[in-house]
C-alpha cells in the first residue's frame, strides 16, 4: 500500500504540473472504438466530472453523437458505493462530501461505456486511482453480470508506469486513450 501512495503523490504531482487543456479531437479514437466494439445506436456513457487536474471529458459534449446519448455521472452513496444516474449538460449538480460535482440520484443505470479517471496507468491496462476503490468495486460487481461494459481510462501519455503493484479487486481496463492514440 505504501508503494501505490507513493506512485498516488508522484502522478498527481506530475499531472498537476503538465495539465494543459486539450482539443476535443483528442477523443475522435474514442469515436472508432464505440463503433467498432457497441453495435447499439443509443448508449448510456459514464464519465466524470473533472477535478483534480483530470483531463476534460466534457470535452466530448463538444460532438453531436455525444449530445445524443444518454450521458450519466457518478455519484457516490454513504456506503462509499458508487452509482451512475442521468444528467445532461447545464443540469444542476451538488457538491459531494469530496468537494465532487454530481448529479441529482434517480434511477442508477448501468452505463454501456465507462470513462475512467485515473492518476497512473501501465502496458497490462491496470491503473491507480486515488485509493478508495470507487470504480473497483463498481466494475467488480457489475461486470460478471453486465459483460458488455467497455472500460476507457483517459489520460495523459506521462501517466504511464512501466508496472503498477496491484491486488486482486483491481480492474484491468478494456482501453487506454492519451492524446497518442488508444493503448
Amino acid at each position: 500500500m505504501h508503494q501505490k501512495n507513493q506512485l498516488r503523490k508522484k502522478y498527481f504531482n506530475l499531472r498537476k504540473k503538465k495539465h494543459f487543456d486539450i482539443e476535443k479531437n483528442f477523443f475522435l479514437p474514442l469515436l472508432n472504438l464505440i463503433h467498432l466494439k457497441i453495435k447499439k445506436k443509443s448508449i448510456k456513457i459514464a464519465l466524470y466530472y473533472p477535478s483534480n487536474y483530470e483531463l476534460n471529458v466534457l470535452k466530448l459534449l463538444e460532438f453531436n453523437y455525444f449530445l445524443k446519448q444518454d450521458i450519466l455521472l457518478p455519484v457516490v452513496d454513504k456506503n462509499n458505493f458508487m452509482n451512475f444516474f442521468p444528467w445532461k449538460k447545464n443540469d444542476i449538480l451538488f457538491v459531494n462530501q469530496f468537494g465532487i460535482l454530481e448529479p441529482v440520484k434517480s434511477k442508477a443505470k448501468v452505463p454501456d461505456l465507462i470513462l475512467v479517471p485515473l492518476l497512473a496507468f501501465d502496458k497490462k491496462k491496470y491503473r491507480l486511482g486515488y485509493g478508495k476503490g470507487y470504480y473497483d468495486r463498481y466494475l467488480n460487481k457489475h461486470i460478471k453480470r453486465f459483460k458488455n461494459i467497455l472500460t476507457v481510462g483517459i489520460a495523459f501519455s506521462f501517466q504511464r508506469h512501466h508496472k503498477l503493484p496491484i491486488n486482486k479487486k483491481d480492474v484491468k481496463l478494456d482501453f487506454i486513450i492519451t492524446e497518442k492514440g488508444i493503448n
